[in-house]
């Protein structure tokens, strides 16, 4: 792909961003404490990838936040609220979901792209009950970020190309895959009730149960906890951290205990950042993830970020075996549009005790996401 190639896919995609008008799902309440609010985002991206030996390019919707829409009706009851929410991806062709072999449909829609369908009730002295398909404790506890370019590159380094195969030495696909080879063994959705406790000094507990309610003949169980910090204010940085473990069982497979964690802490005043996250499944692999950020106010339009990031992982296929990534990323907010416009470049590597020597890949990924 040419120089040329790589700028006219990042500017169409951002001229298509702008070009949408700017505006917030807008909120309709009424007399007694209740409201309706509708929202969504827009996140196409374009996606380069050379495995070594031949390259791809595709037009995708960004894995790392994918396109989505969704509304929240809420009720007061006193100083309680009970909220349901509903959510769905669009089913739009994912970054990870592409790879050598087939682009996928354009727009592939089923169930499981439900994100949302739960009722929360928010107690102002016990914390909050939720029940229905939604996000489990421990969804989101490896990636607590303040690096500002989350969008774009994150724990999760497979997102960006995780469909596609490694090739050997000698040109073959082989059956490892970039998503097989890197895990971030972070929390899932799944139909759950779960807890979440009142916030002690920064400090939140979850808990919950759920299972896999989107797909047939399946009696996947899980049970997970975590905790929380979040602390703005601690004099000139900002942090963020969590912990979590999640057991699950299911027929027909062995036992898994997932123990994930990650942090963030940004120096405010110079907006250097820096994320870290591990990783553990006890019958798999582990990893480790850092990333030092940078964020400011270069141009009226937003603030700039940019980040570069590392990953570590072992024994994620088979024992013994090595993944590592590197990625750089960048990534601009365009305020008055509600867009953020994003460039990031990932290499991938990966190793394994067998005599297969198999090629480094990389991946570019421009796009840019507007929430409405």
């Amino acid at each position: 792909m040419t120089t040329t190639l790589t700028t006219r896919a990042i500017a169409a995609t951002v001229a298509a961003m702008l070009a949408a008008p700017a505006f917030a799902g807008p909120t309709y309440e009424n007399s007694t404490g209740g409201s309706f609010t509708w929202y969504g985002q827009f996140d196409p991206a374009f996606q380069y990838y050379d495995d070594g030996a031949e390259t791809y390019s595709r037009l995708v919707d960004n894995s790392g936040s994918n396109s989505r829409i969704g509304f929240r009706l809420k009720q007061a009851y006193g100083e309680n609220t009970l909220t349901f929410a509903f959510e769905t991806a669009f089913g739009l062709r994912s970054s990870y979901s592409v790879n050598q072999t087939s682009k996928g449909d354009n727009v592939s829609w089923s169930r499981t792209n439900l994100r949302h369908v739960d009722f929360q009730f928010d107690t102002a002295r016990y914390g909050r009950f939720s029940a229905g398909q939604g996000s489990m404790a421990s969804d989101g506890i490896a990636f607590a970020d303040a690096s500002g370019t989350g969008l774009a590159a994150g724990t999760a380094v497979a997102d960006p190309a995780g469909g596609y195969a490694f090739r050997t030495a000698g040109g073959a696909l082989s059956s490892v895959s970039v998503g097989d080879a890197f895990k971030d063994y972070d929390g899932s959705r799944l139909g759950r009730v779960r807890y979440d406790s009142v916030n002690f000094n920064g400090f939140t507990f979850s808990a919950s149960y759920g299972t896999d309610i989107l797909k047939t003949n399946n009696d996947r169980e899980t049970y997970d906890v975590a905790v929380r910090y979040s602390n703005d204010e601690l004099g000139d940085f900002g942090f963020d951290a969590a912990l979590g473990a999640a057991w699950t069982e299911e027929t027909g497979k062995a036992d898994i205990r997932d123990v994930a964690g990650s942090f963030g802490v940004e120096h405010k005043p110079t907006g250097l950042s820096l994320t870290v996250a591990a990783g553990e499944r006890d019958i798999a692999g582990s990893y480790a993830y850092a990333k030092l950020g940078y964020s400011a106010n270069l141009i009226s339009a937003g603030s700039t970020s940019v980040s570069v990031d590392y990953y570590d992982g072992s024994d994620m296929v088979t024992s013994g075996d090595s993944a590592e990534s590197w990625g750089i990323a960048a990534v601009q907010k365009v305020d008055k549009y509600n867009v953020e416009a994003y460039l990031a470049y990932r290499d991938y590597s990966y190793a394994d005790t067998s005599a297969t020597n198999y090629q480094d890949s990389n991946v570019i990924l421009a796009g840019a996401r507007w929430k409405f």
